[in-house]
């Protein structure tokens, strides 16, 4: 019975609560291209004469680790977002830091009211909906799904071997809750990179160092991959009021005045930039991912995620019942 599926998917999970009610939480290609809706300037230098083009540096305010836990059907995910000590990021949902081998994976599964961006590190996930839609995302893919009034989906290993990469769930606005499902996915060769004094970035949404991504982002987002080699410094503007953070996912760096080191995730506080510098001998890779905040209440149960609880309690009978955007989840399953 799905009712009862959709129970155990969410017993062991626990996540972000809003500005008003808290519930339990858990967990084709149609290419698009948009105008990127913002602008972000960014300048990056390795000499420490150098001065960053933002006035008002942010600064770490909350530096937690992400530890592992069990997630799906047998996988392994660091939750850096969705847990105790960081909750509420709006409009952020949850962080994964995901890890899992054949036969482990995320087998079918629905959501409604927000997107997720799975971003491959090693090697690939084989995805499948209840609408047809199906195909592999390899290292340095991206897939940003918006799950919108409704999608049932499986998430599993491509190959043998480990197959690790990071899943962003990021919230809609009310306007944007029921709007109909969609993919943007962009391959490893499509995503632009830019290269400046030793620190390089893959930018997977919004604009920096000159280059954008297609993606378009229904809430206003950025999300940068950066590598800074040793002794490089980076100097990246972030527009005011945004909230923004960044994970570690290999080696350690300087982050304003906090020092952090691999699957930690920084809060940045309020400002306009930030600096960043690898003062070890090793390279250090992170990504630095903003979005406008929403301001509207959340409630999250499970895989759903609404502004009400009578919106939560009518998506459940949706799905179970199999309407309102869930017409196909009674009759499928994946193969």
């Amino acid at each position: 019975m799905r009712l009862r599926a959709l129970a155990n998917f969410a017993h062991n999970n626990l996540l972000l609560t809003a500005n008003t009610t808290t519930t339990t939480n858990t967990r084709s290609k149609s290419l698009l291209s948009f105008r990127v809706p913002f602008f972000i300037r960014n300048h990056t230098m390795s000499g420490s004469d150098q001065s960053p083009s933002f006035s008002t540096p942010r600064m770490v305010v909350k530096k937690v680790l992400a530890k592992s836990q069990s997630e799906g059907d047998g996988a392994v995910v660091r939750r850096a977002i969705g847990i105790s000590e960081l909750r509420n990021l709006d409009p952020f949902l949850m962080l994964d830091d995901f890890s899992v081998s054949p036969p482990a994976g995320f087998p079918d599964h629905p959501h409604r009211g927000f997107e997720t961006v799975t971003y491959v590190l090693q090697g690939g996930i084989t995805h499948q909906d209840f609408a047809g839609h199906k195909g592999t995302i390899g290292v340095g893919d991206v897939q940003w799904m918006t799950a919108g009034r409704g999608i049932v989906h499986s998430e599993m290993p491509a190959g043998p071997g480990r197959n690790n990469g990071l899943q962003l769930w990021i919230n809609l606005a009310r306007k944007d809750k029921m709007v109909e499902p969609n993919y943007q996915e962009l391959l490893s060769k499509e995503i632009k990179r830019a290269e400046n004094d030793g620190v390089e970035v893959r930018v997977i949404a919004g604009e920096t160092m000159g280059v954008s991504s297609p993606v378009y982002t229904r809430t206003p987002t950025f999300y940068f991959d950066f590598t800074l080699q040793p002794k490089a410094v980076l100097h990246q503007s972030i527009p005011e009021g945004w909230t923004s953070f960044v994970y570690i996912i290999e080696g350690e760096g300087v982050f304003g005045s906090a020092h952090a080191s691999a699957h930690h995730i920084l809060v940045l506080g309020p400002g306009d930039g930030v600096s960043v510098c690898n003062k070890s001998s090793e390279k250090l890779r992170f990504v630095l991912i903003g979005g406008q905040p929403i301001n509207e209440p959340v409630v999250q149960h499970g895989p759903f995620v609404m502004n009400t609880q009578a919106e939560i309690e009518q998506t459940i009978r949706d799905y179970h019942y199999g309407q309102n955007g869930f017409e196909s989840a009674k009759s499928w399953s994946s193969q």
